[in-house]
């Protein structure tokens, strides 16, 4: 008697229910009493086999509560993100984006944006470059040598954008002769949070829509 045989498969043992492992258990135990009670005197069964058997249906029942365990934890994990997002509504998050917006800086009369990139290592140089509506460079600034990791920048638009202007950015960062990778991050207001396939989404007021996911640092 194969166990493969009560499970439907020959190759594996499927994850079923709880019930459909309780079914499946009782099915097996019924065939070996009957089994048992129908061997040949002179030829009785295995019992090295019976003992594998029974360890088989052991295992399937264990992955069917083990199963049934994830499944009530990923449900309650996701319940708490979704009672964790909704305090991000009104709040300013950060998110991998090359888009920053010209706001009124800190003095009179002056326009500027911030934003931060994170770099892969170490870096001798780092290069700001504003790129204009057609790709083109506006405006650049060195930001000079920086550590690997988070970094933050202001650029001073002057004259160059008008106020509520969103331009986008890059960085480019070298140590020596070698180029280090930089991630550009966007900074952006949560409007209202959502799901959408199975996903938490973030509805931002200025980037749009972003998986909940994505946020890497909130202000």
């Amino acid at each position: 008697m194969d166990i493969s045989a009560l499970n439907g498969s020959s190759t594996s043992t499927p994850t079923v229910s709880a019930k459909n492992a309780q079914e499946t258990q009782d099915r097996f135990l019924k065939l070996l009493v009957a089994q048992m009670n129908n061997q040949d005197p002179l030829n009785p069964m295995d019992n090295a086999q019976v003992t594998s058997q029974m360890a088989q249906i052991q295992q399937v029942t264990s992955l069917s509560t083990l199963d049934t365990s994830i499944k009530s934890l990923g449900g309650q994990l996701g319940q708490m993100q979704a009672l964790q997002s909704i305090s991000l509504v009104g709040r300013e998050v950060s998110v991998p984006s090359d888009k920053i917006e010209v706001v009124k800086g800190e003095t009179e009369g002056s326009l500027g944006a911030v934003g931060s990139y994170e770099l892969d290592g170490a870096a001798s140089a780092v290069k700001l470059e504003i790129l204009g509506p057609a790709g083109n460079v506006i405006d650049t600034q060195q930001l000079g040598a920086q550590g690997s990791g988070r970094q933050t920048f202001s650029w001073n638009a002057g004259a160059l954008v008008p106020e509520g202007t969103e331009v986008k950015y890059r960085i480019t960062a070298a140590n020596g002769t070698a180029a280090v990778g930089a991630t550009t991050y966007a900074y952006d207001t949560v409007d209202a949070v959502y799901s959408e396939g199975g996903s938490l989404k973030l509805n931002l007021a200025r980037l749009g829509p972003v998986d909940y996911t994505s946020v890497s640092a909130v202000n």
